[in-house]
């Protein structure tokens, strides 16, 4: 009896059970570790969702009431706790909740009286442009200065040039984003006046935004860089490659630089999270209009269906870019899979 033939005696749950193991044996490590990063993201997604929801619940008082003043009419109060649906009971709201998820309907902000989604999808390309602008500048100036501070680290005459890049690093990496944008508008506005202190919409507007964002992930990025070139470079296929008397650009783009690919792009996945939640603080030190300035304003009005509508955005964000990475990881890395069992 061939095993068609067996299969097809058997009962159909069997069947299908043993379809099913053979179809799992056949998918490649990389299609599971993809399934269980989508999985994992998911899971993360409905957590934020209930946090979201719950936000309004356990805060202590009436956030209606906080929102509206203590001035406001009983009346007012009241009339707009329904019509927020905050006077059903909590299992209630909450698939109301969920339905208006389903539906791209995040509820109607208690101080505007505008709905939640139409905000958010007026401000959020000003956030994306903002936030892919400052990753783009971190990048672009990460590689070249990490990896001359790794080559400068190697001569004898450049080790002092080298620990002043270095130290230049540090003190970017540990001043705040917020300190560090009052700098750039107190020298570039203020003393230089070569560039607007607020404001968005043209280059002359997002270049201190842009620069105040992108400096310190900039300067993190370029330390990995430098020390995983060392690395590198010390290496033996790096010393072979030498030997064959290749040239120095050749060693560096074909030998040396896919080999920092996988670490620079894991932390500069990360520091893309952090870009996005750093340009919260970024669009209100420079009065920008993104949903950044507004979750600010939202959660100093406690107008809790805009903080859940802009928490649920930040939180979709970061998970999608952290999955894009993942993705990339196991394009470029396929031991990413065996890492992760």
């Amino acid at each position: 009896m061939t095993t068609t033939q067996a299969s097809e005696n058997r009962p159909p749950a069997t069947a299908r059970l043993l379809q099913l193991r053979e179809l799992q044996q056949r998918r490649s490590p990389r299609t599971d570790f993809a399934i269980r990063r989508i999985g994992r993201l998911i899971v993360s997604l409905l957590v934020v969702i209930l946090a979201a929801f719950f936000l309004i619940h356990f805060v202590p008082g009436d956030p209606v009431r906080a929102a509206l003043g203590p001035t406001a009419p009983v009346s007012l109060v009241e009339s707009t706790r329904a019509d927020l649906g905050l006077d059903k009971p909590v299992p209630q709201q909450l698939l109301d909740y969920l339905g208006g998820l389903l539906r791209g309907d995040l509820g109607t902000s208690i101080q505007s009286g505008l709905s939640v989604t139409g905000t958010i999808v007026s401000r959020f390309p000003t956030t994306l442009s903002l936030a892919a602008l400052g990753f783009a500048v971190a990048v672009i100036g990460a590689l070249p200065i990490g990896m001359g501070a790794a080559l400068l680290a190697r001569t004898g005459r450049g080790r002092a040039a080298n620990s002043g890049i270095s130290g230049v690093l540090g003190v970017l990496i540990a001043v705040p984003d917020f300190l560090l944008s009052v700098g750039l508008i107190a020298l570039f506005s203020m003393w230089l006046g070569l560039f607007p202190p607020a404001g968005w919409g043209d280059i002359d507007n997002a270049v201190l935004p842009v620069l105040g964002l992108a400096l310190g992930p900039m300067a993190y990025l370029a330390r990995i860089v430098q020390v995983e070139m060392i690395r590198v470079l010390d290496s033996t296929y790096i010393a072979t490659a030498r030997a064959k008397r290749l040239p120095q650009r050749l060693i560096l783009l074909r030998h040396a630089l896919p080999n920092i690919v996988t670490a620079t792009l894991t932390v500069g996945g990360l520091l893309l999270s952090g870009l996005v939640a750093g340009t919260v603080i970024i669009e209100t030190v420079f009065a920008i209009p993104g949903t950044g300035s507004t979750l600010v304003s939202a959660v100093g009005t406690k107008d809790y269906p805009m903080v859940q509508g802009m928490v649920l955005v930040y939180a979709t964000m970061v998970l999608a870019v952290n999955l894009v990475v993942d993705l990339i990881l196991i394009t470029i890395d396929p031991r990413t899979t065996i890492a992760e069992g």
